[in-house]
């Protein structure tokens, strides 16, 4: 009777179980680290004159990437071909870490943002974004007399 109650292999189950979570709630380690996010991967920071925003999409050509900045929200968008699908390689996929498809990210930026102050530029695989922040709202250094 016990053995009817269980499978065969009871760590065997345990561990399809514990991967098939993990996938579900994308908590176990990836190629992009461990529960970070998505493709690309970001790194968004703040200086006191702007909001600086990288975000690492190698083997994209520059054209492809969509970045728009509307009511203070920043969206990068693109679509990444899968190298291995296409039918010029006939190949058996083994292993496929690398992203491919279609991907969009969206950042909320500050209310102090300049919308007719934004640059991007593409070099090496990284787009870098910055965002001017209006001169209203800088700090400035007021002279007492």
């Amino acid at each position: 009777m016990y053995r009817s109650m269980f499978p065969g292999d009871v760590l065997a189950e345990m561990d399809r179980l514990q991967r098939e979570i993990q996938q579900a709630f994308d908590l176990g380690p990836s190629i992009r680290g461990l529960g970070r996010g998505g493709f690309p991967a970001l790194n968004v920071g703040s200086t006191p004159h702007s909001v600086e925003m990288y975000a690492f999409v190698p083997g994209l050509d520059p054209a492809s990437i969509d970045v728009q900045l509307e009511h203070g929200v920043l969206t990068i968008a693109g679509e990444r071909a899968d190298d291995l699908s296409s039918a010029q390689q006939q190949a058996t996929v083994q292993i496929n870490e690398r992203f491919a498809g279609r991907f969009k990210r969206v950042v909320s930026l500050p209310d102090d943002i300049d919308p007719e102050s934004v640059s991007a530029h593409y070099r090496d695989g990284v787009l870098h974004v910055t965002v001017a922040r209006r001169e209203a709202t800088q700090p400035r250094r007021i002279s007492v007399h």
